[in-house]
C-alpha cells in the first residue's frame, strides 16, 4: 500500500495568490465538518508580525522557514483544511510533507483572473512589490504574476485535485472539491 495519503482527512489548499484559497477553505471546512487553518494566520502568531513585516525587517528566507516550520507541525492534524501560501508548495520539502500528509487541491485561475482579483490589495503581497517595497502596478504586476505563475505551476499541478476556478461562483467551486474529493475521503476498498 502506498504511504503517499494517509492522512485523508488533511485537505491543502494550494495555487496563486487570489486564488481564493483563504475564502473557498472555510465555506469547503464547513461543508466538510473539518476545521480550517490559514497558514498565513500561523505564521503572523509564531512570528508576531505581519507577513509583509517579516519580509520587510527579515527576508523571505526568514519567512520560508517560519512557514516550512508551521507545516511541519500542521502535519499531524486531522479533519482540517488548510490554505497554504500560494508559494508554499515551491519548496521541494514542504511539496513532500503536504502530499505525504494529506491530499492537495489546486485552485487553478488564469493570470488575468488574478490580476483582477488583487490589482487593488497588491500592497499586502510582498512578492507583488519591488524592491523598496512599493506595490507594482499596471504592466510591471502583471509581468510578475506571469513569470511567479510560470515558476509556480510545476509545483501546483502536482496536487491530487485540480480545480479550474477562474468562471465559477464560490459555492460551485465548493461543490466541485466537495465532489472529488469523496474518492479520497470515502474509498472504496
Amino acid at each position: 500500500m502506498s504511504t503517499e495519503n494517509n492522512n485523508k482527512s488533511l485537505i491543502y489548499l494550494v495555487g496563486f495568490m487570489g486564488s481564493g484559497k483563504s475564502t473557498v477553505g472555510p465555506i469547503l471546512a464547513n461543508a466538510l465538518g473539518f476545521q480550517f487553518l490559514d497558514i498565513d494566520n500561523i505564521i503572523e502568531e509564531k512570528a508576531n508580525k505581519t507577513i509583509p513585516e517579516i519580509f520587510q525587517t527579515e527576508g523571505e528566507a526568514a519567512f520560508r522557514e517560519i512557514e516550512r516550520s508551521a507545516l511541519q507541525e500542521l502535519k499531524s492534524s486531522s479533519n482540517t483544511v488548510i490554505a497554504l501560501g500560494g508559494g508554499t508548495i515551491t519548496n521541494p520539502e514542504n511539496l513532500k510533507i503536504a502530499k505525504e500528509n494529506g491530499i492537495l487541491v489546486y485552485l487553478k485561475i488564469s493570470p488575468e483572473e488574478i490580476l483582477s482579483r488583487i490589482q487593488h490589495h497588491s500592497e499586502d503581497r510582498p512578492m507583488l512589490t519591488d524592491a523598496s517595497g512599493k506595490p507594482l502596478t499596471g504592466q510591471q504586476l502583471e509581468q510578475r504574476i506571469r513569470q511567479l505563475l510560470e515558476m509556480r505551476e510545476k509545483y501546483y499541478s502536482q496536487s491530487d485535485i485540480i480545480i479550474h476556478s477562474d468562471n465559477l461562483r464560490l459555492g460551485i467551486t465548493v461543490d466541485e472539491i466537495v465532489k472529488k474529493l469523496r474518492a479520497y475521503l470515502n474509498p472504496k476498498d
